[in-house]
């Protein structure tokens, strides 16, 4: 198959959000298993920088095409992407394509490419990233621009990938309320397990943050109000061991003014990390806490159990498996549970040490980008026959 991604930023090595992650992996394991694979994107590295790298360049065997933003103010004050120059590079690249998927739901690359292939016949799939709901951000934004577009461009898609049963049953509802009937499936989030088996820094990162040996807890992701992180931080307080340490690692998006109050010197904020820091950050930790709520499928979790690290999640990361296969705790984002389960890990290393195995094993076996991409490719083969027929 000719498949091309369509996403809003695409680069590797310096990206810290887990979509770009997510479209990186599969479109990896696409081209692995044989597949023409194009990413079709912006320059966009991240809110603040282009990317510096060519505008068309092959990475890992997937083809990759940037069109250039016309303003970064927008892209990092809105996230905005402004890329005049996509249409053109689509009608390039459609014509020889059997399949378009769409990464994310409102933004303005699908206006300017769904479109064209529509026109095209070319069957759509769209992966909302868990993004659709308004809870998890901009919902102001987001209610304007389903008035403004997302009818239209609902009716679109042929199939829509949803990460977890919750997210398929939100789209369901939504894409009723927009008049569409496209397919919805069910497909997660996945990771290379060989990559995160033996990762490299973590006594460089714990001697630069002064970690020593003290089991360490980490927080990784955006610091949002809706990511749980002053929960963390309070049930960190709570639970009171000395022994321990709290990292917190991820950009400011509206939460570190509550975190700051509740600082102490067991607690360690790093700010943004990105590439083989982040890599690093994972190395060094002995757990994962994501007490978030209205996550998709948390890459970093994911990332985190292939590194053979066990996790804390709550219920709104929609990954009970941690639980059920003994690679973590599942508990309720809130200060008691919290401080419950950050003593029951930080405190036991034998029981750390099964959670990390059972994990790994999780991880290679139910979230592996081989295995997510053979469910991928069943789909894409479903839209072409729908088509055909």
């Amino acid at each position: 198959m000719n498949i091309i991604h369509l996403a809003p930023y695409y680069a590797p090595a310096y990206a810290f959000g887990g979509v770009v992650r997510s479209v990186e992996g599969l479109a990896r394991a696409l081209a692995r298993r044989g597949h023409a694979v194009t990413v079709l994107t912006t320059d966009a590295l991240d809110r603040q920088a282009r990317y510096a790298g060519p505008t068309e360049e092959v990475l890992d065997g997937v083809r990759v095409v940037r069109a250039r933003n016309l303003s970064p103010w927008l892209r990092g004050r809105l996230n905005l992407s402004t890329p005049p120059g996509l249409p053109t590079a689509a009608r390039r690249l459609l014509p020889e394509a059997d399949v378009l998927h769409c990464h994310e739901f409102r933004t303005v690359e699908n206006l300017l490419v769904t479109p064209l292939a529509a026109r095209l016949g070319r069957p759509l799939a769209l992966s909302p990233h868990g993004t659709l709901a308004l809870n998890t951000g901009r919902s102001g934004f987001k209610a304007a621009w389903d008035r403004l577009f997302s009818p239209a461009a609902a009716r679109r898609f042929d199939r829509i990938i949803g990460l977890t049963a919750a997210e398929a049953a939100e789209t369901e509802s939504l894409w009723a309320a927009f008049g569409g009937q496209a397919g919805v499936r069910v497909i997660p989030n996945g990771v290379d397990p060989d990559e995160y088996a033996d990762l490299p820094g973590r006594a460089a990162f714990r001697e630069k943050y002064g970690l020593g040996d003290a089991p360490v807890c980490l927080f990784m992701g955006r610091l949002h109000p809706r990511k749980g992180v002053v929960a963390l931080v309070e049930a960190f307080r709570e639970a009171n061991i000395s022994s321990a340490r709290l990292v917190i690692a991820g950009p400011d998006e509206g939460a570190l003014a509550a975190v700051r109050p509740l600082l102490d010197g067991r607690i360690t904020l790093t700010g943004y990390l990105g590439g083989q820091e982040r890599l690093a950050a994972l190395a060094a930790a002995d757990v994962l806490a994501l007490p978030a709520v209205g996550e998709g499928l948390p890459m970093v979790v994911l990332e985190a159990m292939a590194a053979g690290r066990p996790v804390i999640v709550s219920p709104g990361c929609y990954l009970p498996e941690a639980a059920q296969y003994g690679a973590g705790l599942e508990v309720e984002p809130a200060v008691e549970p919290l401080a419950a389960a950050l003593e029951a890990l930080l405190c036991n290393a034998d029981l750390r040490a099964r959670m990390g195995a059972a994990a790994q094993v999780l991880a290679r076996t139910r979230f592996a980008w081989d295995n997510i991409a053979r469910q991928m490719e069943t789909v894409y083969q479903e839209m072409i026959e729908g088509r055909e027929a």
